[in-house]
């Protein structure tokens, strides 16, 4: 079945930012919309106008090599990205919740990530944090307190976390004995951000 809606905003290198829609979503192949262009359907490995790449196709979204960083635009997501040399910025569309979901970047590895302003920093189980390669244990341990009860935590320094357009280094997070159904994007990533809401969209633009 097709899926639709994605839109990216991204920069070319001219003055002016374009902008890529996602309409359609079939086993490898993507139909795209180029600034409002006639719907065309490009297989993953294809090159897209404006310098881009379609690198692979799931049901949930497509993987984009833009500028040589590659970018998950899940389902429901928009990212933006102003003309070059701006700062990088992404909004984010709220679920049917009232939650910002998006598709994130740990240290190079995708991971599904809840914004969340009431955590102090981002918040990682230990089997997402095993998958992505942390030697989590090698962190300061404590205990955080949850709705299921307090759990063991270690605290460690992520190398690279990347939303969409913004990548910071050296954030603090939070790795939990427990299982958690998304990765929290708390305060250690926010703070360094400006955050706007409007209605059902969050916009960050990176700060430092």
């Amino acid at each position: 079945m097709c899926r639709l809606v994605i839109a990216l905003f991204f920069a070319t290198g001219l003055a002016h930012a374009a902008e890529v829609q996602v309409v359609g979503l079939f086993p490898g192949k993507a139909v795209l919309v180029i600034d409002g262009a006639t719907p065309r359907t490009y297989a993953a490995g294809d090159t897209i106008p404006g310098g881009m790449k379609l690198v692979a196709v799931s049901q949930s979204g497509a993987t984009l090599d833009i500028n040589g960083k590659r970018q998950v635009i899940a389902m429901g997501d928009h990212i933006s990205r102003g003309a070059a040399g701006s700062p990088g910025k992404v909004t984010l569309q709220a679920d049917r919740q009232g939650h910002f979901v998006t598709q994130g970047h740990v240290n190079g590895g995708s991971i599904t990530m809840l914004v969340d302003t009431g955590a102090t920093m981002i918040a990682l189980s230990a089997a997402d944090a095993t998958r992505l390669g942390i030697d989590y244990r090698k962190g300061q341990t404590g205990t955080i307190n949850t709705a299921n009860g307090p759990v063991q935590a270690y605290r460690v320094r992520l190398d690279t976390v990347r939303i969409g357009d913004i990548e910071l280094n050296q954030v603090d997070a939070s790795v939990l004995e427990n299982s958690m159904p998304f990765a929290l994007l708390g305060m250690s990533f926010l703070n360094r951000t400006e955050m706007r809401q409007d209605g059902g969209q969050m916009t960050l633009t990176k700060r430092y």
